[in-house]
């Protein structure tokens, strides 16, 4: 009996050693199997991270700077969706400047400057009238709220053809039959200045359309020549 029991233990320990070893060795292996997870998946971020820069490079040799330099630093009239732009800035500052010259010379009284007026005005009456009449470009598919705006700067630049050929006419008269009288120019000052505030206000709904309701840059919501 003695010896029955004695084995039953020895069997046991024996078990239990064994089982112990086991355990630790299936501990130990587990944890290399999460080391070596950890390694691989560490290894994999930076094969992924390493790929992505990769496709970035590639991406932008795929995009070379002599892509940037495809369209002309200078673009030529014909790439402009209209003209007007270009030729309406020449009316603002001029018939502004012819104005102030007009008021100026109410003082000074000098021919020099009542002749610098004229020419100033002239040329400027002759950029408001062909940006308002022949390079006005037709826009569609305007907001309602647009279209308001658009028709405070037709209104204000009709103005400004207006009283700047009234006003080019006034001081022609006074540098040829008046000899610049004082209240002559006085007159032909107060309506140039009328057509200086009309350009102003027909710029400020100008810039508005462009700035604001996004009406013109690329030629959105105009209408180009070829559509016609």
């Amino acid at each position: 009996m003695k010896n029955i029991l004695k084995a039953v233990v020895l069997v046991l320990i024996t078990t239990a050693t064994v089982s112990a070893h086991e355990g630790h060795k299936n501990k130990q292996d587990s944890t290399v199997i999460q080391a070596d997870t950890v390694v691989n998946a560490h290894s994999t971020g930076e094969e992924h991270k390493d790929h992505s820069h990769a496709s970035e490079a590639d991406s932008h040799d795929a995009h070379p700077q002599d892509a940037h330099h495809e369209k002309k630093v200078t673009a030529d009239l014909a790439d402009f969706p209209t003209i007007h732009p270009l030729i309406v800035h020449f009316a603002i500052v001029l018939l502004i400047v012819g104005a102030i010259l007009a008021v100026v010379n109410i003082y000074f009284i000098k021919r020099e400057l009542a002749w610098t007026a004229f020419v100033l005005v002239l040329v400027g009456f002759v950029a408001a009238y062909l940006a308002g009449r022949n390079f006005h470009p037709h826009t569609h598919g305007l907001t309602e709220h647009a279209k308001l705006v658009l028709e405070q700067h037709d209104f204000w630049a009709d103005w400004t053809i207006n009283l700047g050929f009234i006003g080019l006419l006034l001081q022609g008269i006074n540098l040829f039959i008046f000899k610049s009288k004082r209240l002559a120019m006085a007159i032909v000052a107060v309506v140039l200045l009328s057509a200086a505030y009309a350009v102003a206000q027909a710029g400020h709904y100008g810039a508005q359309l462009v700035h604001i309701e996004g009406i013109g840059p690329e030629g959105k919501f105009l209408e180009l020549e070829h559509d016609h």
